[in-house]
């Protein structure tokens, strides 16, 4: 498994996910995303759900960051947020299992590090990543022992609002990288394969781009509004 996970260094991880209220959402689609991931270069894929980690790994031998987002009424956390989303994913043993590591108190009032404690006790051998979301995360998410540290929550957080991860030539992540032992997965809003590159040139392990390559509403929203403002401009 690790050496797999070492193949991933300075490649392109795709994150194909959609969720329930996507034109996309299925299993069999994101089996289909991830194959064509693959053929445009990706070297591994973030995928959210048992189901479409399954039905992944039966289009491609890529190695897999895995998640289950689901919403707890009690927590903010919705990203891997207790331990029936861990067992889940261990049915299909993902080589990384990411997770919500920001401060804030998961379902049931448990704090990261009785979180991250009953994780690894259970399973000491499955590799973990943390999705943070300011420095501060971070360097406690490296302290706790995660296996990789991530800037998946940056500007999603109310203690990062406003925050964006490419702003002062990616400053946030050439911080953690300075303040951290573990490896930095950069991601979030990496929107362009020049901002991609450059991350890598930061020294950050891998890059995972998601909605830029994955969403397509998105993408077509992006052009459709861009539009707009030229039928104004015209018009």
């Amino acid at each position: 498994m690790e050496e797999s996970v070492e193949q991933l260094k300075g490649r392109l991880i795709v994150s194909c996910q959609a969720l329930q209220d996507e034109p996309l959402h299925s299993s069999f689609i994101m089996g289909r995303m991830a194959l064509a991931a693959k053929e445009g270069g990706a070297a591994g894929i973030r995928a959210n759900t048992r189901e479409d980690i399954r039905e992944i790994r039966s289009q491609v031998e890529l190695p897999v960051i895995g998640i289950v987002k689901r919403d707890y009424e009690d927590s903010e956390i919705y990203i891997t947020p207790t331990m029936k989303e861990i067992d889940e994913l261990m049915e299909v043993k993902p080589e990384i299992i990411a997770m919500d590591a920001t401060g804030r108190l998961r379902p049931g009032g448990l704090t990261l590090d009785t979180f991250f404690g009953q994780v690894k006790a259970k399973y000491p051998d499955q590799l973990l990543m943390a999705d943070c979301s300011t420095i501060e995360e971070a360097v406690c998410a490296d302290t706790l022992g995660f296996d990789f540290i991530g800037t998946t929550l940056v500007g999603y957080t109310k203690q990062s609002a406003g925050d964006r991860i490419e702003a002062d030539d990616f400053g946030m992540i050439r911080k953690i990288i300075s303040q951290v032992k573990h490896k930095v997965i950069a991601e979030g809003n990496i929107d362009t394969p020049v901002k991609a590159r450059r991350v890598i040139e930061l020294g950050a392990f891998c890059v995972v781009v998601g909605s830029a390559i994955t969403r397509p509403q998105l993408i077509a929203r992006s052009f459709a509004e861009e539009l707009g403002k030229a039928r104004c401009t015209v018009g």
